[in-house]
């Protein structure tokens, strides 16, 4: 019987050591849900299997329901590496005290947000007083934070200023919000406009950008900071080798929206963490 036991037992500890050693080779990936969960995933499958190939190891794409739950997951380590925006990610740090960014796209160095409207009698937040306006999710660094920074700046406080202010959270959910008539104006990343632009998927007979916010740090690819650092340096030489110029990479880009990756370090946030604590959106 006590034998019988311990075979019991140690059927057991090999099992959860195949569990244990089956999820160390797996890298557990997320992203920021700014745009639909079935678009997220079909951009990132590609990436997935070229990461896979190169660093020699399962990639598992993890779908969160919003941003906050990206931000605990990479604190929990329940998440290994997550695209995150720039506000996403000085959360991140903040919360972590480790969180590590490997890369950006080298657009991300000069990152815009697009302010939108299909009432053609608007040509700027001037003509949009009193009216409806629309954010992306409230922790968005393109589609809320850096706008209403920079409409601060300028004097506008957007609950006083428009009539009513909402979120629709994402950046494409706000510009079929906007073509939709449902509000009146609306701000979201250029990245994600001009790709809606270049798929038809956005009347621009019926919606136009009237305005251009000033250049900002944004997105990045961040791993926790508990990862193996050979394994992070890994991912990121990945990254770095991605090649314009090579037809499989050039594909893995284009979903990306990138033209390609560059390396990135915390010091580049600090704006976005100021921007934020500005907004009172960090105590």
């Amino acid at each position: 019987m006590f034998k019988r036991s311990l075979a019991v037992v140690a059927g057991i500890a090999l099992s959860f050591s195949a569990v244990i050693s089956q999820a160390a080779d797996t890298l557990k990936v997320s992203a920021i849900p700014d745009e639909a969960p079935t678009e997220l995933l079909r951009k990132f499958k590609p990436l997935g299997a070229y990461l896979e190939k190169q660093l020699g190891m399962k990639v598992e794409f993890v779908p969160v329901a919003d941003y906050a739950a990206v931000v605990e997951s990479l604190a929990a380590d329940r998440l290994d590496m997550a695209w995150l925006g720039g506000f996403t990610f000085v959360q991140t740090r903040l919360k972590t005290g480790n969180a590590i960014p490997l890369v950006q796209r080298e657009q991300d160095e000069k990152f815009t947000s697009k302010f939108i409207s299909a009432d053609p009698a608007v040509k700027s937040l001037q003509d949009l007083k009193g009216k409806t306006f629309a954010f992306g999710s409230v922790s968005s660094t393109s589609g809320s934070l850096m706008p209403r920074y920079f409409m601060q700046k300028d004097g506008i406080v957007p609950e006083q200023y428009f009539s009513r202010v909402a979120y629709s959270g994402a950046h494409d959910a706000t510009v079929a919000w906007v073509q939709a008539g449902k509000v009146d104006g609306g701000v979201l990343n250029a990245s994600v406009w001009q790709k809606l632009v270049d798929a038809g998927k956005v009347d621009t007979n019926k919606v136009k950008v009237f305005a251009t916010t000033p250049p900002y740090y944004d997105y990045n690819w961040t791993v926790r900071g508990t990862l193996d650092p050979a394994l992070a340096e890994k991912i990121k030489q990945a990254f770095l080798a991605l090649d314009p110029a090579n037809p499989e990479h050039k594909a893995i880009l284009d979903l990306q929206a990138a033209s390609r990756f560059i390396p990135t370090k915390p010091e580049n946030y600090v704006g976005i963490e100021e921007a934020a604590r500005s907004a009172g959106l960090l105590k």
